[in-house]
């Protein structure tokens, strides 16, 4: 899962190398941590919240998948 959140944040930012990802797992829980630069937040965000509100759908819909409920957290 870590991996997709990955994949997606750095198709979606200027400067891919400043995506940082961090996952843990609490019971049937999955805690994904996106990081990106501060000049790349904006279009992780989206307008009026639009693009992350879709990156947690899509997120919550593949680890559900797995049998596990997603959740995940842009971090500036």
């Amino acid at each position: 899962m870590k991996e997709f959140v990955e994949y997606i944040a750095k198709e979606l930012v200027d400067a891919p190398d400043t995506v940082e990802v961090n996952e843990e797992h609490k019971n049937d829980k999955v805690v994904v941590k996106l990081k990106v630069g501060e000049d790349e937040i904006g279009k992780i965000i989206g307008k009026k919240g639009r693009t992350a509100s879709a990156f947690r759908v899509l997120f919550s819909a593949v680890a559900a998948k797995h049998g596990k409920r997603g959740i995940l957290e842009i971090i500036e």
